[in-house]
């Protein structure tokens, strides 16, 4: 086992609703990140085609409108197949800079005709080592994503610990972060979309409850960043300038920060995780472990038909 690992949280915006531009921009942050002795890189939520803040596809209780379902074409058309191209190609960008690469994505099932908000994970040969769907899409989310289940549970062994994630508000699902703490992971993968500062609690408190370290990513996005026919979208035009200020940030087995959350900006966060700190944490708590009552509580997952 690694005892040290240096990660890398993109906050940057994607070519938002260009996939192709999109992939060879995510290529070029896995360079520049790999460059800098990163292991591990980690992108936001639904980091590809964007996340659609303020827009509402057309959708009140009772109706839809056409406009609203070209709008979902488009966004559908850019959006991610797994496997396809773009996975074999960011897959051969972290096989070239060995790297361990995680990134959110809108994925779409073709055979269904169904969105998904996941993220997949690459290891250092390149391969696809699984994926993770959302399993509640928050709010008005669902009426773009469908939900997940427990088949996209997914954990990852590393030389550096087990690896996992949740997304954005999946982290206030209790029993869903039992689940990753029981995998045991020590890795733990948080992209966002939620730019509140008040968010930054959950990730304090997740770090110091699973006794882990916890890797968020978010996007700076502004309205600049939009391709013109949003910009000039009558849901958009109300909204502020930046519109999501980031606040990706990396947290410790104790709840501290590695790296406090960047807002406002661009950029690259790099963090240097002592990983043999799990351990002196896991001291008097340990939550799968000896602080754990399986006599008392017991969680279940059951099988999918």
């Amino acid at each position: 086992m690694e005892n040290r690992l240096r990660v890398a949280v993109i906050q940057d915006a994607p070519v938002v609703l260009d996939r192709e531009k999109t992939l060879r921009k995510a290529i070029h942050l896995i360079e520049e990140a790999g460059n800098n002795r990163a292991k591990l890189i980690v992108f936001p939520e639904a980091f590809v085609p964007y996340y659609p803040r303020g827009l509402t596809f057309g959708c009140v209780v009772g109706s839809r409108t056409e406009e609203g379902r070209r709008e979902y074409e488009e966004y559908y058309n850019q959006s991610v197949e797994i496997p396809s191209l773009f996975t074999d190609e960011i897959g051969r960008a972290a096989k070239q800079t060995g790297t361990y690469v995680v990134m959110g994505v809108t994925e779409k099932e073709k055979r269904t005709g169904t969105l998904y908000c996941s993220v997949i994970f690459w290891g250092p040969e390149g391969e696809l080592l699984g994926k993770h769907r959302k399993l509640k899409p928050t709010g008005t989310e669902r009426v773009i994503w469908g939900e997940g289940d427990q088949t996209t549970l997914t954990t990852v062994d590393t030389p550096y610990g087990i690896m996992g994630s949740l997304i954005c508000w999946e982290n206030y699902m209790p029993l869903a972060r039992a689940y990753l703490y029981q995998q045991g992971v020590t890795i733990y993968i948080a992209p966002t979309a939620d730019q509140r500062e008040v968010y930054q609690n959950t990730l304090k408190h997740i770090g110091l409850e699973g006794r882990c370290f916890v890797i968020s990513a978010n996007q700076y996005i502004e309205k600049k960043d939009l391709p013109v026919h949003l910009q000039n979208h009558k849901e958009i035009t109300p909204q502020p300038e930046i519109l999501s200020r980031g606040g990706s940030a990396i947290v410790n087995p104790m709840g501290e920060y590695v790296v406090k959350p960047l807002y406002d900006q661009r950029g690259i966060l790099y963090g240097d995780l002592d990983l043999s700190m799990v351990v002196r944490s896991r001291l008097d708590f340990d939550p799968a472990g000896h602080y754990h009552r399986p006599d008392v509580f017991q969680l279940s997952i059951p099988k999918k038909d």
